[in-house]
């Protein structure tokens, strides 16, 4: 698929996973559906829904907005689960669309110590039932701390 203003951009067609809260101008999601996703079930991602690109195509103030929601999704991450530490990317290299990753990371995962996007170094088989909270709870969490503002 390519990407961007010629072409047609997955983050701009679609959610992007399981929707947890959307505003006007951005929404978080929680990765399902690939090797990723089941072997880190904290794994959210907060999408600016105007397509952009790189971090300063955004106002000082949206880039302040982001943040926060970012900030906020590490919080409850943090709270909820007790992660071993929380993992923060924007890369866009494969989806040039503004977007983090905020995901729990945990002494036990499948990759750890490794980035999330290596070779599983273990097999941890359903990672969901060793979380603190059910992801449905989780999401729940997400979606209030976001709406509180």
């Amino acid at each position: 698929m390519t990407h961007g203003p010629r072409g047609s951009c997955e983050l701009c067609e679609r959610d992007g996973g399981l929707l947890v809260w959307r505003s006007d101008k951005l929404r978080v999601i929680r990765a399902v559906g690939d090797a990723q996703s089941t072997d880190h079930p904290g794994f959210y991602r907060v999408i600016w829904n105007a397509h952009v690109a790189e971090w300063t195509d955004l106002a000082p103030a949206d880039r302040s907005h982001l943040m926060q929601a970012v900030a906020k999704v590490e919080t409850v991450l943090r709270e909820a689960l007790q992660p071993t530490k929380v993992n923060l990317a924007s890369l866009g290299n494969v989806v040039p669309h503004l977007h983090w990753h905020v995901i729990a990371r945990f002494d036990w995962d499948a990759r750890w110590p490794a980035p999330v996007w290596a070779p599983a170094l273990r097999h941890v088989p359903d990672a969901a039932s060793r979380l603190a909270v059910p992801l449905d709870v989780l999401d729940a969490q997400v979606a209030s701390a976001l709406q509180a503002g």
